[in-house]
């Protein structure tokens, strides 16, 4: 391949900040090349050959390689950054972008009361706002390091419009939610997203999911979503989606595509056939994946949705009913089509607890079905009775087959999200265990999946984490290293880009990342956490 030539720039070009001497992969999946990048503020302003003498602070990317910052597109550090602003475990891997919404957001409405059985997510946190737009400017005045965006939770539009009941929206209260999203759409979120395998969010019917959409596809958005099943409905949940997609005139994107429950590996093919198909129709849909074969959720997800119904608390309150824990059971070993048997699809041997239990129980590291040994119990009850002492327990679910997991990555049309929330490896967040995706989804999937096992080659690892992701949401002048373009940057080695967290050992940091850059300002310096807070709220299409 020829060289490249670039045109030598001035001294007299303004910039604020100089990467020297570093090989820009630019997030567009073109070549790697040599380049240096002048900042001035808080956009790029030249990528090139740069004089010697530019006034400017200087970062040395000698040896190193300069990408744009990373978006992580399935965030929950939406309460985590209001208790630290650091980031620090996503920021330190080079993720610069945080973008919320599954299930959950900071507004509209109260999410609070939903948030009791989901093990402290968004503890410590303010997490009730009138609007999502208020939400996300709280935490741009409190001053985070990473830009924020999100998604309109599922869970808070169906609390506002029916609480914590099974039922259909009537009219009116469709309407009101119509309204609400159109707001919202208008000062810039980003689309809707669900979890419909979880109570109540899964509640809401398909109709009503679709007038929804047709307000989101009238501003550009995107309607994403973990899906009502990804196991035994997973292909049939798949085509709600893409009609979702399809009829509302919006984009659609699966939320951590996977088949889960080894009856159901197969479907990975299949589902991914079924999107290409899509997309070889000319429809806007895309997925995103976590790199592990568990996932991690609370273990009241496990109860059948029926049981959820009028909130946690009145779970709770059934869990406590000798004949009512019975009847939970008893559908919890039997496999439906009514929901989706996460007991079933992972086992008892497969669910992992990385924490004691809150009353002390020695749990880290044992299974559910160690625990029910030493409970005397079958592993249904064990997991009731687990729920009933601590509604907030969470657990690994082993759900994953490896070969999917790197089939699904190969797919240029997927992206990365963590799936968790983002802070550093320290009290309070050490108190407690967590899965290692906190700390090493990016180092995993450019570093061991891309590098070490050659799945796909860097500069498609890189664009995959930065523009696909900035275009799909409408993250406007993110994504690329390109002059004009906003300066989120990070400067890695890319052969020692490694992710280190474990399951017995979570809290660690990847290594490899020099500098990460937000906004113009220096959030990492030669691998250390700095105290500047840049990151800005973004909004869809601006």
């Amino acid at each position: 391949m020829p060289a490249i030539a670039f045109r030598p720039q001035t001294r007299g070009m303004p910039a604020t900040l100089v990467l020297r001497g570093g090989t820009v992969v630019d997030g567009t999946g073109a070549p790697a090349r040599r380049a240096d990048v002048a900042v001035d503020g808080d956009r790029i302003v030249a990528v090139g050959e740069l004089d010697a003498d530019v006034d400017a602070q200087v970062l040395d990317a000698t040896g190193q390689v300069v990408a744009p910052g990373f978006v992580n597109v399935l965030s929950h550090a939406w309460g985590t950054l209001q208790v630290d602003p650091s980031g620090a475990s996503d920021l330190l891997q080079g993720v610069t972008t945080e973008v919320f919404g599954e299930a959950f957001s900071l507004g509209p409405g109260e999410v609070s009361k939903a948030l009791r059985n989901w093990d402290g997510l968004g503890g410590g946190a303010q997490v009730d706002f009138d609007r999502l737009s208020e939400g996300l400017d709280h935490l741009e005045r409190r001053g985070v390091a990473p830009n924020v965006a999100s998604f309109i939770g599922g869970v808070n539009l169906r609390v506002l419009g029916a609480g914590f009941d099974d039922r259909p929206l009537t009219t009116d209260e469709l309407d009101r939610l119509g309204a609400l999203v159109d707001e919202e759409m208008a000062e810039g979120a980003l689309g809707i997203g669900t979890a419909l395998i979880y109570a109540p969010g899964r509640f809401a019917r398909t109709e009503e999911l679709l007038a929804l959409c047709k307000v989101i596809g009238r501003h550009g958005g995107t309607y994403i979503s973990h899906l009502r099943s990804e196991g035994d409905q997973f292909l049939e949940c798949l085509d709600e989606l893409l009609m979702l997609g399809r009829d509302g005139g919006c984009r659609a994107e699966v939320y951590h595509l996977k088949a889960a429950g080894r009856h159901n590996w197969h479907k990975m093919k299949l589902a991914i056939e079924r999107i290409e198909q899509a997309r070889e129709s000319g429809q806007a849909v895309s997925a995103n994946m976590y790199p592990y074969t568990a996932g991690g959720t609370a273990l009241a997800a496990s109860i059948p949705p029926r049981f959820h119904v009028g909130g946690p608390d009145a779970l709770n309150e059934r869990l406590t009913d000798p004949q009512q824990r019975r009847e939970m059971a008893a559908e919890m070993r039997a496999r439906s089509d009514d929901f989706e048997n996460l007991f079933l699809g992972a086992g008892g041997d497969g669910i992992l607890f990385l924490d004691d239990l809150a009353d002390g129980t020695p749990a880290n590291g044992r299974t559910l079905a160690d625990l029910a040994a030493d409970f005397g119990l079958d592993d249904a009850d064990a997991l009731l009775e687990i729920v009933a002492r601590d509604p907030g327990t969470g657990a690994a679910y082993f759900l994953m087959d490896e070969d999917n997991v790197r089939l699904g990555l190969q797919q240029p049309w997927v992206s990365v999200g963590s799936d968790a929330g983002a802070h550093r490896a320290a009290p309070p967040f050490t108190d407690s265990a967590t899965h290692p995706r906190t700390y090493g989804t990016f180092a995993r999937v450019l570093g061991h999946y891309g590098r070490d096992e050659g799945l796909f080659p860097l500069e498609e690892g890189v664009r995959r984490m930065t523009s696909l992701p900035a275009d799909n949401f409408g993250l406007v002048d993110r994504g690329r290293v390109v002059e004009g373009g906003f300066a989120d940057l990070v400067v890695l080695d890319p052969d020692t880009y490694v992710d280190h967290a474990t399951f017995a050992d979570p809290h660690r940091y990847a290594s490899g990342v020099r500098h990460v850059v937000v906004n113009g300002r220096v959030a990492v310096a030669d691998g250390e956490l700095t105290k500047e807070t840049p990151g800005r709220r973004l909004r869809r299409g601006k």
